[in-house]
């Protein structure tokens, strides 16, 4: 069925039932069997539900986290995601819209496609090249679109001032509200104009908060003159800038809410008060998802959640686990007033998605990811402690190197092109014993996330502490700059942050140490 098909709908032909359904957009998984994809195809043959949100597999999803499952790889999940869209897109009656995390490409979502730095990657890039930024939303954007997505739910909009965030963290430009909110509206320009959507989340900010939505309720505990100040600014810019998204987080907010812990996607004064009145904001809003334990386990009957959601003030109902009782139940609890509002705004922003679907993107003249990647890699590598002069110095007296999480390690191999030097793969059983006084450490922390200490044994720490303090230790950190907090610091000589791992980051960072590229970037939060 061709997308465009919607354009020549006429919404007044619509029942209030099949309105209701525009609301829905259940999850989508790439990698289901064909029984859950059966399943999948009634909602949209009997409900008319609006459209989809993409992820991976059922095991990765976020709140599957206390089950364990493993999730299994599919070199061919680009292909598969392509021929689901189409295949759903086919059998509904009207166009779903089609939407996915891609913070950083859809290699947040799926295997072996383009993938971007993280935002707390963007966040380090200086003032003058945050243009750059325009470039990461717009090629993702092209790739979106390439696979007939239609909607990106990012950028991420939070003020991360919690180091300790266990949820947002390195998917934030930082902490500087001026900076994330200019990033993040850089970021939301370049993918509109894509003829992608884009989305602003999660009001009314989730960077301060230490506990996982995705598994609990996170409580922000500030005075409404701090939130006006910090978490709702960037809203309140993108707002100002004709923003037509916004995703509603899971989290209380006592002090916008007459003083109730209630989640704010289940807020009247939040979204309807806040949002829609004081700050006019006149888009679509969007709920995270609604299967977050945060919000899903306050209603055990089917369909309440969703109907007290939409009661709120969201128009989409985000990975909503019971579409035919929430469909029931809205038809029942609502307002015909409620009901042809959400769906107008709806059905416009399917209007503008479908219409775009065409609009030129001149690809042709884009840079390709690698190249837009070895830029952002320049641009954003960061001195946190050291000089040049001590890194000369560390090099002319000679040095034996170590690599530490990556037995392959691009960064120490473009060195050896240049430098002769003993080059070491670190195990636990390994001893603290080197030749020479001087230790290059590339660390590769296993995990992006504070948990566990990013993933970094309690040995690997210990070995990094007692080598730091019996010998001259100069690191390259390959990963969140966050990760700092858990070693002892104080006593390594010398740090650079590279923030990714990539191929192009590590030769990036190779170049800076072998002196041929000077560190430009800031580092965009403080630990």
């Amino acid at each position: 069925m061709s997308q465009s098909k919607i354009l020549n709908i006429n919404p007044n032909t619509l029942s209030k039932r099949e309105k209701i359904g525009q609301f829905f957009f259940p999850a989508a998984f790439i990698n289901d069997s064909d029984s859950e994809i059966k399943q999948l195809e009634k909602l949209i043959k009997n409900h008319t539900i609006g459209g989809l949100t993409f992820f991976h597999s059922r095991a990765s999803a976020a709140t599957n986290y206390e089950s364990k499952k493993k999730v299994i790889r599919n070199e061919n999940s680009q292909q598969r995601l392509k021929e689901l869209i189409d295949h759903y897109q086919s059998i509904a009656s009207t166009p779903l819209l089609m939407s996915i995390d891609a913070e950083w490409g859809l290699a947040m979502r799926v295997e072996n496609t383009p993938q971007y730095p993280y935002a707390i990657t963007l966040g380090a890039l200086p003032d003058e090249q945050a243009a750059l930024i325009f470039d990461v939303g717009k090629h993702i954007g092209e790739d979106l679109k390439s696979m007939g997505i239609h909607l990106n739910l990012a950028p991420v909009a939070d003020i991360n001032m919690n180091p300790n965030n266990p949820v947002i963290g390195y998917r934030s430009f930082g902490e500087d509200k001026l900076q994330i909110t200019q990033r993040a509206i850089s970021f939301y320009k370049g993918l509109t104009t894509t003829g992608v959507l884009g989305c602003f989340k999660h009001f009314p900010g989730h960077g301060d908060t230490e506990v996982d939505s995705h598994l609990g309720l996170p409580i922000i505990h500030k005075s409404k003159m701090e939130l006006y100040d910090q978490e709702l600014y960037p809203f309140i810019k993108a707002i100002q800038q004709g923003i037509g998204n916004i995703m509603i987080g899971h989290l209380a907010v006592p002090a916008l809410s007459n003083g109730k812990s209630i989640s704010a996607t289940l807020s009247k004064d939040m979204i309807k008060g806040i949002l829609r009145k004081e700050f006019g904001f006149e888009g679509v809003v969007i709920s995270d998802a609604l299967n977050m334990h945060s919000v899903s386990k306050l209603y055990p009957e089917k369909g309440v959640l969703e109907w007290k959601a939409f009661d709120a003030g969201n128009d989409i109902l985000c990975f909503a686990e019971h579409v035919k009782e929430g469909i029931l139940a809205i038809e029942k609890n609502a307002s015909d007033q409620q009901i042809e509002e959400s769906f107008e705004r709806v059905w416009k922003m399917k209007q503008k998605a479908f219409s775009t679907q065409n609009l030129s993107t001149s690809k042709g003249a884009s840079l390709h990811p690698s190249v837009l990647n070895q830029q952002l890699a320049e641009q954003s590598i960061t001195t946190f402690k050291g000089a040049i002069k001590t890194l000369e110095t560390f090099k002319k007296e000679g040095f034996e190197a170590i690599s530490i999480g990556r037995p392959a390690c691009v960064f120490l191999d473009e060195i050896s092109n240049e430098i002769d030097f003993r080059k070491h793969t670190y195990s636990e059983e390994m001893a603290h014993k080197f030749d020479v006084d001087n230790i290059l450490v590339a660390l590769f922390p296993p995990s992006v996330k504070p948990a566990n200490n990013f993933g970094i044994p309690q040995k690997t720490i210990q070995f990094l502490s007692v080598l730091s303090t019996t010998k001259k230790v100069v690191i390259y950190l390959f990963g969140n700059p966050y990760a700092l907090r858990v070693l002892n610091t104080d006593a390594i000589r010398d740090i650079v942050i590279a923030y990714q791992d990539f191929e192009s980051f590590q030769q990036t960072a190779a170049k800076h140490f072998l002196g041929k590229l000077k560190a430009l970037g800031k580092i965009p939060v403080q630990l």
